[in-house]
């Protein structure tokens, strides 16, 4: 299986880079070289492994095979090495039931065994040049995705650092958002893997598409309110994560924010790129780009709805 390759390349790298960092004496480095410095290898380790199997394989999405696992291993590296913080316990559950739920979801659509993100193969189309398109594949798709990953999990590091304070009212509202923005990415996927699996159906049975289905993408549900739901649920559960900083330290700002930030550029870009490529092939998807916000959720423009509808039939006859 794709995974187990991926796991055994990203253990090769992680004691290569942990021997190299400790000069010889990796465990010992593990358990009491500098929390920052030892997970900042361990995220090395992540690049080195999925930059080298892509390469390899010519499968562009090991990274996206790791995204939902790496903020659970960095929250429960420093779990354990402040153990037993309460907070740190709670940002550990928190990282690991937002990957269970991803990579339940990624696994459904067969992304650790035989997919590939159908992204990359368009990008790979953009950018013929071999040596150019490693590079791509070493610094974007492993090296700057995986850096982002270990930067919005830094929080987890912060509380580790101010430690041994008692939870209080802004740690409850963190894991309140967080778990309730939770639930909306789950809803946001669900609707979409429904929505893809009947029409699929109606495909391949020769049934009559109307409505979304004759649009060719999802509009109803959370789909009414934002283009893109789950991405927004996404990026805001990690600004969620954030407020354990300031729970831990007393004060709003710190650099860790940066996460945060560079995680909200980079699904704007994510985003822009995915419409680019449904606008070119759904006719109707300006329509719903002009009615239904981009990405924060909220209620679709005053335009007459029936317009998609007319247009659809029209289409259809």
């Amino acid at each position: 299986m794709k995974i187990l390759q991926l796991v055994a390349s990203c253990v090769i790298a992680l004691i290569a880079t942990l021997t190299a960092a400790s000069l010889g004496s990796p465990l010992s480095f593990l358990t009491h070289g500098d929390p920052l410095f030892v997970s900042s290898m361990i995220c090395l380790a992540f690049i080195l492994g999925c930059f080298v199997m892509a390469w390899v394989t010519g499968d562009y999405s090991q990274t996206d095979r790791l995204w939902s696992v790496a903020p659970a291993v960095y929250a429960i590296y420093f779990t354990l090495r402040g153990w037993p913080d309460a907070r740190l316990v709670i940002m550990s559950v928190l990282a690991l039931l937002w990957g269970a739920r991803l990579s339940l979801n990624f696994a459904r659509k067969g992304g650790y065994t035989t997919e590939e993100d159908y992204r990359w193969g368009i990008l790979k189309q953009r950018i013929t040049n071999p040596v150019l398109w490693q590079l791509f594949n070493f610094f974007f798709i492993a090296g700057y995705q995986h850096l982002q990953v270990f930067l919005f999990t830094l929080p987890a590091w912060v509380a580790l650092r101010f430690g041994g304070g008692p939870i209080n009212t802004l740690d409850i509202i963190a894991v309140l958002l967080f778990l309730g923005l939770l639930a909306m990415e789950t809803t946001a996927d669900e609707q979409m893997w429904r929505f893809q699996q009947e029409k699929k159906r109606r495909i391949s049975s020769g049934e009559s598409l109307t409505g979304d289905f004759g649009r060719g993408f999802l509009s109803s549900g959370l789909y009414r309110f934002s283009r893109h739901p789950n991405y927004f649920a996404e990026v805001f559960m990690w600004w969620c994560f954030y407020l354990f900083v300031p729970a831990s330290t007393g004060s709003w700002l710190h650099w860790t924010i940066f996460g945060a930030i560079s995680l909200t550029i980079l699904f704007q870009g994510s985003i822009w790129f995915v419409e680019s490529i449904s606008a070119a092939k759904y006719p109707e998807y300006a329509v719903y780009q002009r009615r239904v916000s981009w990405f924060i959720p909220w209620f679709a423009r005053s335009m007459d709805g029936r317009v998609v509808e007319q247009k659809a039939g029209a289409d259809r006859g």
